[in-house]
């Protein structure tokens, strides 16, 4: 077992837990975990993923001044659902990315999975900006990605990483299901 996926596991499910709760103060725990998972994800050679992990770490720092921004440090801040134009827009850049980037693996580096890892890459770009910009449908793409991770994972002997991936999996069906109502009857988030 290694130590650094371990302190990984326990720091992502802090970080999902939070993000469930919708507290801002997730970001901290998903900052040290994606970094982390950087050095873990290089060493299983799934190149895609390891480089997320430097956005995630940049994207985690934005949406922490977002939602800081928007009163999530002392007062309750909204979500809001997509219109059907982003969410076409949304699926147009996974598909993209998935395809290019998976492509670009493929033929220069010795990747492991490269298009399952492109896809995991790309819709997780997508769902964490959704994630900052507090839209109810980052869940929904985080719920596609964790079942095709928990796959990777288990393929890649990152068993404990398979295991968060599914805590993680049932975790975004329950933030869907909290945002969803939140953005339905126009309760504000918790900070």
């Amino acid at each position: 077992m290694n130590t650094l996926e371990i302190i990984a596991v326990v720091l992502g499910l802090a970080n999902i837990g939070l993000l469930v709760r919708r507290s801002i103060w997730n970001y901290p725990f998903g900052m040290a975990m994606v970094a982390l998972y950087f050095v873990i994800f290089r060493e299983a050679r799934l190149y895609g993923e390891a480089g997320l992990q430097v956005f995630f770490f940049i994207v985690q720092g934005w949406g922490w001044w977002l939602w800081a921004r928007a009163g999530g440090l002392t007062q309750m801040v909204a979500v809001t659902w997509m219109d059907a134009r982003s969410r076409t827009a949304a699926l147009v850049l996974v598909a993209a990315s998935s395809i290019t980037i998976g492509w670009a693996m493929a033929r220069f580096t010795d990747a492991a999975l490269p298009y399952a890892d492109a896809t995991i890459a790309g819709a997780s770009v997508v769902a964490q900006v959704l994630l900052a910009m507090r839209r109810v449908e980052n869940w929904a793409m985080w719920i596609a990605i964790d079942v095709l991770a928990v796959w990777v994972y288990l393929d890649r002997a990152l068993y404990l990483t398979a295991g968060l991936y599914a805590v993680f999996l049932v975790m975004a069906t329950a933030g869907l299901i909290a945002w969803a109502r939140a953005a339905r009857t126009g309760e504000a988030i918790a900070a």
